[in-house]
């Protein structure tokens, strides 16, 4: 049985909207005279779950609320949510940054945290300094921080820099120096935010497989806090789904995941401003973007044995030369998987008159693979204006029973796409000539 490294009861985190502290002397006091007589904060009793999107009737909210969970030794856990879930939150109380409101937390091992760019870093020290700072701070000792040093500069990339204060680095070399600390020197956890988003590609490909590689070779705990489904997927083994400051779910990745993904699937697979309110620009008014089936019905489900029509209709207000208009299908962990233009079909020279279009696109079935999806469509006028549609169409693929030459097939190969593929199926027993079992 695995031991547990972090344990979370009942954690919880309120804030105050607009200032610091309550306000007024007398609910500061009577702050100060419940804790002293352990019993709850009374403006806990008002606080409310802190949604974002709506405007509330308290001042207090909960960023954290009912947090219970534990987390083995050695295991990568990611953390999910939209932004505003409390994900940063929980980890800036993790690390010690700011003292839960309730609840209480066990941690097995020490805890270095890269929460965003110069956490930890004096900026007036050297790099050099920094990691030697860093290390103290662990427990560690100079001579344990020597011989991790060679590894941190060359992970890092900032030998040359090594000796210069850190307050002269730039955001990317700032966080390539403090992942490097936070990876090498010697913690049992490791707590990392959505900070290598700053660093350039390389770099985060280097990150997750350092985080792998501490995880399975060394046993170290890592919590994992970023919107990259696909870093998430590939690094993590369990998954914590948070939304308004509480945990909606935690388990194996890939159930999480699926879930989440569930959940952000709340668009219509329509987007239909025949009514007013449509993306409205000079040169042209954006009218429908759907998918549908290939008789247009945009209710029905689809699967992976639908044919696909992608329409796009929109209006003209001027002749508009080599107009492209282009759709692009990306996958929800952010890949995209094909485009298309009707640019290809209609040429460069082509000349569009002011009025009502329709492009249409056509998906044979046996394409797309089951999953969820986002469409994301464009127009570019050459010279003159590219116009992104910057809210996606989701839709979803699940899977077809089909029946293809008296078979019927039902289960999911892996990959984006489905494609049905000929395949020839010859028989050579018994010496005699080939014989073909396909069609």
């Amino acid at each position: 049985m695995s031991k547990t490294a972090i344990e979370l009861s009942n954690l919880g985190k309120l804030y105050r909207l607009g200032e610091v502290g309550t306000g007024t002397v007398s609910h500061d006091l009577n702050r100060w005279l419940a804790r002293l007589r352990g019993k709850e904060d009374p403006f806990a009793k008002v606080g409310e779950v802190n949604d974002r999107t709506k405007k509330g009737n308290s001042e207090y909210v909960w960023a954290l609320k009912d947090i219970s969970f534990s987390i083995p030794q050695g295991v990568v856990t990611g953390i999910i949510g939209r932004n505003g879930a409390g994900k940063s939150t929980l980890l800036k109380v993790l690390s010690k940054v700011t003292a839960p409101t309730t609840g209480r937390i066990k941690v097995k091992g020490r805890i270095a945290s890269l929460l965003e760019v110069g956490t930890g870093f004096h900026p007036e020290l050297t790099g050099r300094e920094n990691i030697y700072l860093n290390g103290a701070i662990l427990g560690m000792t100079k001579r344990e921080i020597t011989r991790k040093f060679d590894e941190i500069v060359d992970f890092a990339g900032v030998d040359r820099y090594i000796d210069t204060p850190v307050k002269r680095y730039s955001s990317g070399m700032y966080v390539r120096l403090a992942f490097a600390v936070a990876a090498y020197l010697e913690s049992e956890i490791l707590i990392v935010d959505e900070v290598l988003a700053v660093g350039d590609a390389e770099f985060q490909k280097k990150c997750l497989g350092r985080m792998k590689e501490v995880s399975t070779n060394e046993g170290r705990t890592i919590l994992f806090v970023s919107h990259n489904m696909a870093a998430i997927k590939n690094l993590c083994s369990q998954c914590v789904f948070m939304n308004n400051g509480q945990v909606v779910q935690i388990g194996p990745t890939g159930d999480v995941l699926e879930r989440y993904l569930a959940d952000a699937n709340h668009e219509q697979r329509v987007l239909n401003w025949q009514n007013g309110g449509r993306p409205s620009f000079p040169e042209l008014d954006v009218q429908l973007i759907a998918v549908e089936d290939e008789k247009g019905n945009r209710d029905n489900a689809l699967s992976t044995t639908t044919k696909l029509l992608i329409r796009i209709e929109y209006l003209l207000k001027m002749a508009v030369k080599g107009l492209r208009v282009t759709m692009s299908v990306y996958s929800y962990d952010d890949i995209e998987i094909f485009s298309s233009s009707d640019y290809d079909f209609v040429g460069e020279s082509s000349i569009r008159e002011a009025g009502f279009y329709s492009s249409i696109c056509h998906i044979p079935s046996h394409l797309l693979n089951v999953g969820n999806y986002i469409l994301k469509v464009h127009f570019d006028i050459p010279g003159i204006k590219n116009i992104i549609i910057d809210i996606p169409v989701e839709f979803n693929i699940s899977e077809g029973m089909y029946n293809q030459l008296g078979r019927t097939v039902s289960h999911k190969p892996g990959g984006l796409i489905h494609p049905f593929l000929q395949w020839d199926v010859l028989y050579k027993g018994n010496g005699i000539a080939a014989k073909q079992l396909c069609p």
